[in-house]
């Protein structure tokens, strides 16, 4: 049987999702969350393949798990199923165009919750990940969930958490150390997680 977030029981759906992963030779994993609340970092983003083991592994242990987009992509009938696999609409003009304001209030309000970031922000290789995902935690407080799309022994899920302390870098090292022996669909395009350097503008809260 799959893991499970805490408070969560088994259910038809769930039983189908583990077996719909073992079908396809993966593995869902759940390090036990500290906490009812957390943002997963997940990695490495290099396939539209990876969202059905994402969403999979979702369902399989019935994880709070959200991801938000921009209100725009909710039209109907699109909007519906966005909706079912966890989006959250945000829109960006109430929320005064600062996004990450935006996500923390949405992450302080909720009882629960995974939200969801693609820190890499691309599907191709990039030099360094984004670093909204990590100013997210820090401000609401909660620890980030180290997420794994591992294709290379077919695991996905969170495998680790890192307390942001306010110390980016320290904090990154303990993300590479999680994600260490971590390979995505397409190798070529993981993007090495680091934050922006000062040659590039240094760390930026989006």
């Amino acid at each position: 049987m799959s893991p499970l977030w805490p408070g969560r029981q088994p259910t038809f759906g769930s039983r189908l999702a583990v077996w719909a992963l073992r079908l396809m030779g993966w593995e869902a994993v759940l390090a036990p969350p500290p906490g009812l609340k957390c943002v997963g970092a997940v990695a490495p983003h290099t396939h539209n393949a990876d969202f059905w083991p994402g969403i999979f592994w979702t369902w399989a242990t019935r994880a709070p798990a959200r991801f938000v987009a921009k209100r725009e992509l909710f039209f109907f009938p699109v909007g519906v199923f966005m909706r079912a696999a966890g989006g959250l609409a945000l829109d960006r003009r109430r929320a005064g165009g600062n996004f990450v304001d935006a996500v923390v209030g949405i992450i302080e309000r909720e009882d629960e919750i995974m939200l969801a970031i693609a820190p890499e922000g691309t599907r191709s290789r990039g030099d360094y990940w984004k670093t909204g995902f990590y100013y997210m935690a820090l401000e609401a407080q909660v620890p980030i969930a180290v997420t794994v799309l591992d294709w290379g022994r077919r695991r996905v899920g969170i495998v680790g958490y890192v307390t942001p302390t306010g110390n980016l870098e320290a904090d990154f090292a303990q993300i590479r150390v999680h994600l260490q022996g971590v390979r995505g669909h397409t190798p070529a395009n993981e993007t090495p997680a680091f934050p922006r350097p000062a040659s590039a503008g240094g760390p930026s809260r989006t």
